[in-house]
């Protein structure tokens, strides 16, 4: 096995971004708001500088190299998600049946998918919003996993069961993204 001695990275803060660590749990606030996540782990150190957050390990094997990489995907993102949000753009597609959606609650409602009588409906996350415009649904948020899982129960409600989807391609599908 390969040992790398020691291995550092280094996430430099914008303006206007501030970040605090208490113990494992590494809090973000920006103008749009405030993401909290743990980054848990024996190995890796979290260090925050007056400007950056260092991660370093010392005698690192392929597992923790890798995990090194994932946590500054993840601050990243929060980082991110704090300055500029998250926004995916959905479209509502239908051939045979005319599909209304809407938003009651915290629900994401699809009305006389494929001529069924009784509405199906996806779970909006806390922390996201939902508005439609006709055909086009936004999807925003400040926390990356939580629009894209938000997006992810939409397409999951819509899904074509015991027909043939080549000829039912009706849904609504995700088709852009920032």
């Amino acid at each position: 096995m390969v040992m790398i001695k020691e291995v550092k990275e280094q996430i430099n803060l914008p303006d206007g971004v501030t970040a605090t660590l208490e113990k494992h749990i590494l809090t973000i606030k920006g103008e749009k708001g405030e993401l909290s996540k743990a980054f848990p782990h024996p190995k890796i150190n979290i260090k925050i500088n007056e400007s950056a957050i260092e991660i370093q390990s010392e005698n690192v094997r392929r597992k923790e190299r890798a995990l090194i990489g994932t946590f500054v995907a993840h601050i990243n993102n929060m980082i991110k998600g704090v300055t500029e949000g998250f926004e995916y753009r959905m479209k509502t597609v239908f051939s045979h049946f005319p599909i209304k959606t809407s938003v009651e609650d915290n629900y994401f409602v699809i009305q006389n998918f494929l001529g069924e009588r009784s509405p199906r409906k996806a779970k909006i996350i806390e922390g996201v919003t939902v508005e439609t415009k006709g055909e086009e649904t936004i999807v925003t948020g400040i926390d990356k996993e939580k629009v894209g899982q938000t997006v992810a129960n939409i397409e999951r409600a819509t899904r074509v069961k015991n027909r043939d989807i080549r000829v039912f391609q009706d849904g609504v599908y995700l088709v852009g993204g920032k």
